[in-house]
């Protein structure tokens, strides 16, 4: 597994508004990314770095489920781009952008950023997509791919800091770091097997999950669930449903209530292989 290495972010709020524009940059990083509500669109427009080129992400509710839906798109000046979704996409609430300082980024590097954010959120399935197709890649020379390959990475490094995690493919760790315990649920005929991360909740592939929902079941992990089938995250497996890859969730509990079909508390439902539950190893850990 890749080592992670530390870095170091500066968010700055023009506003004086922490939920209204963001924009942030990155140690030792040419680039530069804007976040805002669509509802000051009118105010971020005037900024200039909306006239440069640049990549750029809108979100906002999903259509079928409890997924949020994203479209990423590019523009050599990307002001005339987001006029354009503002006035045609209605579904986004939140956009964010991504530029460079020195305006050394040209038309064919933010199609490539484009082609290949589409290409990790079309696998990584944590989004509805609304881009219809995934863009391919420009031709670029070898020095080129490689730079836009560097800034590309250090995007992905600043999206999960406003929360965008819809790019990052779930993966649980092949070894577990010292200390750290696989969990088990098994429960109404089902066994599902999962971890802790940073992030949330890593349930392995393969886990299992219960094919009926019992009547009272919380809507918001009901929508989940069907998002999921749609996705094909969870596929059906005759007696049971059956997570075709490492998905994480929210929480716990999230995890639990998807694979049990009903509202549960996830930090009991989890047992490592002795038994204990995830509470009691927590709340060891803290002691």
């Amino acid at each position: 597994m890749t080592e992670k290495r530390a870095f170091s972010v500066q968010i700055f709020v023009p506003m004086g508004d922490p939920e209204g524009l963001r924009i942030i940059e990155k140690s030792n990083w040419t680039g530069q990314g804007l976040m805002f509500p669509r509802a000051i669109f009118a105010e971020v427009r005037q900024r200039p770095e909306l006239q440069r080129a640049g990549v750029y992400v809108l979100w906002g509710p999903g259509v079928f489920g409890q997924l949020p839906r994203i479209y990423v798109g590019e523009g050599d000046f990307l002001r005339a781009r987001l006029d354009q979704h503002h006035k045609q996409k209605d579904f986004w609430t939140h956009a964010i952008v991504f530029t460079s300082k020195d305006q050394n980024l040209n038309k064919a590097h933010v199609q490539y950023l484009e082609a290949r954010l589409v290409s990790l959120a079309s696998q990584a399935r944590r989004a509805e997509l609304d881009n219809g197709n995934v863009p391919q890649l420009p031709v670029l020379s070898e020095a080129d791919a490689a730079d836009a390959e560097g800034f590309l990475a250090d995007i992905l490094l600043c999206l999960p800091v406003f929360g965008v995690t819809v790019f990052e493919k779930s993966k649980a760790p092949a070894h577990l770091p010292n200390g750290q315990q696989e969990l088990f649920l098994r429960a109404k005929g089902i066994e599902a097997r999962g971890i802790e991360s940073a992030e949330g909740f890593i349930v392995r592939s393969r886990s299992q999950a219960v094919k009926t929902e019992v009547p009272s079941i919380h809507a918001y992990l009901s929508e989940l669930r069907q998002s999921l089938l749609a996705n094909g995250i969870l596929q059906d497996a005759g007696e049971f449903y059956c997570l075709t890859e490492d998905y994480t969730f929210n929480s716990p509990s999230t995890a639990a209530g998807i694979l049990l079909g009903r509202s549960a508390n996830g930090r009991t439902e989890w047992k490592d292989a002795k038994g204990r539950t995830l509470k009691v190893l927590q709340e060891a850990a803290a002691a």
